[in-house]
């Protein structure tokens, strides 16, 4: 899908997400931003909040961030560590 993503969402032990995705909002330290296919390169810290992910099937998910995380995303892809 063109419009699509390679998304993971992982907690050391446990995996929650791994798919392709068509968005991915995030709650970093210096605020909300939102990912979508083909998105520049880049690292940032999360903060506490939420996860919101809709999925290239068209199914949306949340996950709770308590402690912090760190975003990555190039080429493509996007990984979230929490």
């Amino acid at each position: 899908m063109a419009n699509a993503f390679n998304l993971t969402v992982a907690r050391v032990g446990e995996n929650l997400f791994d798919g392709q995705a068509v968005s991915v909002v995030l709650p970093g330290t210096e605020g909300v931003f939102q990912v979508l296919a083909h998105h520049e390169p880049f690292v940032s810290r999360l903060a506490e909040g939420q996860i919101h992910v809709v999925a290239a099937d068209g199914e949306t998910y949340h996950f709770d961030i308590e402690g912090g995380g760190v975003a990555e995303v190039s080429h493509n892809e996007a990984t979230i560590l929490l």
